[in-house]
């Protein structure tokens, strides 16, 4: 069968294999935090109707999901191509008019060039001091 004759696949369902997988990977870490906020709970607040002690395991689950989960991601490398001949963002540009001082692209990829993380990004990077972690 020539190619263009063959039926196109369908992307939808990937597209929802791919939310399932982040919904269900979201789900686990929330298991594993209010797991261990539930064993870390005395055990009047475990068999009360208290509504404050379950919102505070569920913020405290929310919290330790988040910081066990975002803490590698800021380390993480972020350009795979890093410190290798073929990185496509180790050609530099630059330009010098006059007297000014030099402006390149330097300012913006070195950083990814040379294997930085997320958390060493110039402009992401103090935006990720907020994230727990």
């Amino acid at each position: 069968m020539p190619s263009h004759a063959r039926p196109k696949p369908s992307r939808v369902p990937r597209t929802l294999l791919r939310a399932g997988l982040v919904i269900s990977a979201a789900g686990a870490a929330l298991a594993a935090g209010g797991a261990a906020t539930a064993s870390a709970a005395p055990a009047s607040a475990a068999r009360g109707s208290d509504t404050g002690a379950t919102a505070s395991a569920l913020t405290g689950a929310l919290v330790n999901s988040l910081g066990g989960g975002l803490g590698p991601v800021k380390n993480l490398q972020v350009d795979p191509l890093a410190n290798t001949p073929v990185d496509p963002l180790a050609n530099a540009v630059s330009t010098q008019i006059a007297d000014f001082k030099p402006v390149g692209t330097t300012l913006l990829t070195g950083a990814l060039s040379n294997g930085g993380a997320l958390k060493d990004l110039p402009l992401v990077g103090t935006l990720t001091r907020v994230l727990p972690g």
